[in-house]
């Protein structure tokens, strides 16, 4: 690896971190935000959404140029190849974020809507596994990134308890239907988070081992 297609790689690497961590703060702020929910924050949100687009386009830009520049093969093409992909997850977590922050918004005037504790955990959780995929690419570790995997089911359990915990609220009171739906959708986009986490890890298995894993434990999971 010549020593301009390191720097620019680090570079890289420098850049999707810095994505992922500003995307990791919409997800907290929106999650905080049921709370006390405010139309403003869907608005601060959407402004941070705008960035995370740019930033987007311009790791896109930036990859296409190595590409050209460089034309990498192997480890390094794959590397390259998988932080495409990894921007276009984080691109959509933010997306998710904002998601989140309109249905909080739909929370407002509803003062006795108690929010489940476990969101909180479960943005924490699906946040978690986002990061830790993101540093599997960075060292280049797939040991970690299959240990991402086994995370997501965390999550999955949250929300099946999160999702039984509004069903009992619908079912005590009429008044907590409408304010449960939105919080329902809170919490399946929080498990596209943790989703979007797993196919990140997926793609750092490939890059490192070169063996294709992505939908491998839906095809084990399904009935004989």
């Amino acid at each position: 690896m010549s020593i301009h297609l390191t720097r620019d790689i680090e570079q890289l690497h420098h850049d999707v971190l810095r994505m992922c961590s500003l995307v990791e703060g919409m997800i907290f702020r929106a999650v905080d935000g049921l709370q006390s929910p405010e139309l403003k924050l869907v608005k601060e949100l959407s402004e941070a959404d705008d960035e995370i687009d740019q930033m987007d386009v311009q790791i896109e830009e930036e990859c296409l140029k190595i590409l050209a520049l460089y034309q990498p093969v192997a480890l390094d093409l794959r590397r390259i190849t998988t932080v495409l992909k990894i921007s276009g997850e984080l691109e959509r977590v933010a997306d998710l974020a904002v998601n989140i922050a309109e249905r909080g918004a739909g929370l407002i005037g509803n003062d006795n809507v108690i929010v489940p504790a476990r969101l909180q955990e479960m943005a924490k959780q699906a946040l978690a596994m986002l990061y830790g995929s993101i540093d599997s690419y960075v060292e280049l570790d797939s040991r970690k990134a299959r240990e991402i995997l086994e995370r997501d089911k965390i999550v999955d359990q949250l929300n099946a308890d999160i999702i039984e915990e509004l069903q009992s609220a619908m079912r005590a009171s009429p008044n907590h239907v409408q304010p449960a739906l939105h919080l329902f959708s809170v919490s399946r986009h929080l498990e596209r988070v943790a989703d979007h986490a797993t196919n990140v890890a997926e793609d750092v298995v490939f890059m490192v081992e070169g063996e294709i894993i992505r939908h491998r434990h839906q095809s084990n999971s399904a009935p004989a």
